[in-house]
């Protein structure tokens, strides 16, 4: 799943970096103008025009996702599912791909090893369309891309009160009050460290829900059940029980005074 996640988040580095260069591409052409010249008749003459014409949206993201699988699936595992928890676990992770100070590039043999495996076709794509001078310069083309990734993907989670949202993580409703609702409930939470079912940096997690959908929430699971098997939006989301619990109660809504 970390896999996957990660794919996505690094397809979106990659899309960052590709759309850049696609905007920095001028296209010359030429026009045919007129001009008086020494009192003379006008006479035609040619001057070039440059513009910068954007790539078709559809064909740009076929373009990305054809660059961002063949690369990402040639990474070393380890760099292909890296998170603040394998970070945290494993410090050979943070001193091999996580520099102290974020600004500083991958080490250029960490770059050029992780380069090396990737296919041909993609160093010559990225060439034929002007993105890199030729496939010596894949790695330079990576490194800012490599080095937006792992710091997605290995930054920890914030503070609850910076992820509050403005609609109910269930139901959608944005014009509703909210409350946070722990993820992993306070009431388990020494059993939750004690028995390793989640580490202790994730015990804070919250969804901002409308008071219907906390209140749902708790009906439908012990703090122990919410703990263990419901502690994402995205898991509690899984549940045909939620899903026709947001329907309907999305559509409960009252007329203003």
């Amino acid at each position: 799943m970390t896999s996957e996640v990660n794919y996505t988040v690094f397809r979106e580095c990659l899309s960052s970096a590709i759309v850049a260069r696609s905007e920095q591409k001028p296209k010359s052409s030429k026009r045919r103008v007129k001009a008086k010249r020494n009192g003379r008749k006008d006479e035609t003459s040619t001057e070039m025009v440059i513009t910068h014409e954007r790539a078709d949206p559809e064909e740009l993201a076929e373009f990305i996702d054809f660059i961002a699988s063949e690369t990402f699936t040639t990474f070393p595992e380890d760099l292909k599912t890296l998170s603040y928890a394998a970070i945290q676990y494993d410090t050979s992770l943070q001193a091999l791909y996580v520099p102290e100070d974020r600004d500083t590039p991958l080490n250029r043999n960490i770059l050029d090893k992780i380069c090396s495996p990737v296919p041909v076709e993609v160093t010559d794509t990225l060439s034929v369309y002007g993105l890199i001078p030729d496939g010596n310069d894949l790695p330079e083309f990576l490194s800012p891309v490599l080095s937006e990734y792992i710091a997605s993907v290995t930054t920890g989670p914030p503070a609850w009160s910076n992820t509050r949202t403005d609609a109910c993580e269930i139901c959608e409703r944005d014009w509703i009050p909210l409350s946070y609702h722990h993820l992993i409930p306070r009431g388990v939470h020494a059993k939750v460290v004690k028995r390793g079912w989640h580490d202790e940096w994730v015990l804070n997690s919250v969804a901002w829900l409308c008071r219907a959908c906390h209140s749902f929430v708790h009906r439908m699971a012990t703090n122990e059940e919410l703990a263990r098997e419901w502690f994402t939006v995205e898991r509690i989301m899984e549940r045909e029980d939620v899903q026709d619990w947001a329907k309907w109660v999305g559509r409960v809504r009252w007329k203003a005074k």
